[in-house]
């Protein structure tokens, strides 16, 4: 099959030249002539899909190259866009910036051939005038397989600004679709890892996105730049589907744990590692009451959209909490999903949550899977900068001020809730934290790269990281939570 969703891929030459503003602006501008909108965003960032999915009323969705491989960018996308009129993919750094050591895999570039669209590239204006056009021209011809459809001017000083800058551009052969002035009311906070989530300032929030939206409607040709999405390539697969990619997986090859049972541990190499195959499981259920608590809430906001999906496809009912406001875990939990967000800015309060705090630790003993990433394996340790947390480890959590950034190749090794030791998975880690010991007696991961260690814990049905994983790269690990939930 074939599908020709109009879409738009929004870059830059650097990061801070006003990509955010530019692709959420017209996200909220589509949406307000009455178009769906489809918003997406290169790369692993959590953050930027929130605001997306303030101006376009749609789930903000991830297309990232390296966490999901190359072959799922279109199908995911197309998953993303289903009954939309319009797509608009913010694209991540610089337009060819991708993963460290890789060439262009992830880049925006990468994702905008993988995607057949035209690219508009935002250009920070601030500090040039006839440079501009052999800036555009060099990103326009770099690769011959990017088509770079137009530009879209951005902290452009004054009316003589823009002119000098627009009759640079005539001898480039570039479009200019338009032309935005600074505008203070247009800047978002920020904090240690990028902007301040959406779920931390509502209001403000709100009020941003109406600013981008209002300066992009003033300043962009939005017609002209809805015909440029119109001539995107066709693309000839099909759009991914969470209960179709469960059907087709094979069975397991090992039996699930047994909630009791001690997860024996592979060290790195020890064993071959086994395919990713060795996740799949049985195939996907109807929901039978079997709930999936996933924590929400302004200290947890970061989640991929399909983690969910891939969930319900395999047979949970997944309900959301919030750990800072709920008591309790929702009621007839058999798994809880801890995902990444900011704990440490909420330290105190998710303390101050005393019977949450033992409820999660009750589960846990259980023997009841939990899935935790990131910010989820800060509350499960017994404290964070000083502050009692679960205590479901035997770790402590700091903050610190290195930033630990990067993509990482990863092999289970240790029999989980969520892997078969040997299981090779990519992710990403972003955290200005260390937790304290690195792994516990059952590592989560062996990771290679920026240096050769074991990460994370499993203990019980517990499978506790610093990585981000994107599920839709190996389907298995949800049915596999899920099967543990039923056994546990």
């Amino acid at each position: 099959m074939t599908s020709s969703v109009p879409r738009l891929v929004i870059a830059a030459p650097s990061s801070g030249s006003g990509k955010t503003t530019v692709a959420t602006g017209l996200m909220a501008a589509f949406a307000a002539r009455g178009l769906a909108v489809s918003p997406h965003k290169v790369g692993p960032d959590y953050i930027d899909p929130g605001y997306h999915a303030l101006a376009s009323g749609r789930v903000g969705r991830n297309l990232d190259a390296y966490l999901c491989g190359p072959e799922l960018v279109a199908p995911l996308f197309l998953h993303g866009a289903r009954g939309c009129d319009i797509a608009v993919v913010e694209g991540v750094m610089g337009m060819f910036d991708g993963a460290a050591g890789e060439g262009e895999l992830a880049s925006t570039a990468h994702v905008a051939k993988l995607l057949r669209a035209p690219v508009v590239l935002v250009v920070d204006a601030s500090s040039q005038s006839r440079s501009v056009a052999a800036l555009v021209h060099g990103f326009a011809s770099w690769d011959p397989e990017v088509r770079v459809g137009g530009v879209i001017l951005n902290k452009v000083a004054s009316d003589r600004h823009e002119a000098l800058l627009r009759e640079a551009l005539e001898s480039a052969g570039v479009p200019v679709f338009g032309v935005l002035r600074r505008v203070a009311q247009v800047d978002t906070p920020s904090r240690h890892l990028g902007l301040v989530p959406v779920a931390e300032r509502r209001g403000a929030a709100v009020d941003a996105v109406a600013a981008m939206a209002e300066q992009v409607r003033a300043g962009c040709d939005l017609d002209g730049l809805v015909s440029l999405a119109r001539g995107a390539g066709a693309l000839s697969c099909a759009a991914w589907d969470a209960a179709e990619v469960l059907a087709s997986s094979p069975p397991p090859p090992l039996p699930v744990p047994s909630p009791g049972a001690a997860a024996p541990s592979t060290p790195p190499g020890g064993s071959a590692p086994r395919p990713t195959s060795a996740l799949e499981g049985p195939r996907p259920q109807k929901p039978d009451g079997l709930v999936v608590a996933v924590a929400g809430g302004p200290a947890f906001t970061f989640s991929y959209a399909e983690h969910s999906e891939l969930l319900a496809a395999a047979g949970a009912e997944v309900v959301s909490f919030d750990p800072l406001r709920d008591e309790q875990l929702p009621d007839g939990t058999a798994g809880l999903v801890i995902g990444g967000g900011f704990p440490e800015v909420y330290a105190a309060e998710l303390s101050a949550n005393e019977p949450l705090r033992k409820a999660v630790s009750a589960l846990a003993e259980t023997g009841a899977p939990v899935a935790a990433e990131c910010a989820g394996l800060l509350y499960l340790c017994r404290e964070l900068d000083g502050q009692p947390m679960c205590g479901v480890l035997d770790a402590s959590a700091r903050m610190e001020e290195r930033l630990t950034l990067g993509y990482r190749d990863a092999v289970a090794v240790s029999d989980s809730s969520l892997a078969v030791a040997g299981t090779r998975m990519r992710g990403h880690e972003f955290h200005r934290t260390v937790v304290e010991p690195e792994a516990g007696d059952a590592a989560a991961w062996g990771v290679r790269v920026p240096r050769r260690r074991l990460e994370g814990f499993v203990q019980r049905g517990v499978h506790a990281s610093y990585l981000h994983t994107h599920w839709a790269s190996v389907p298995g690990v949800a049915r596999r939570f899920v099967e543990r939930c039923r056994t546990s």
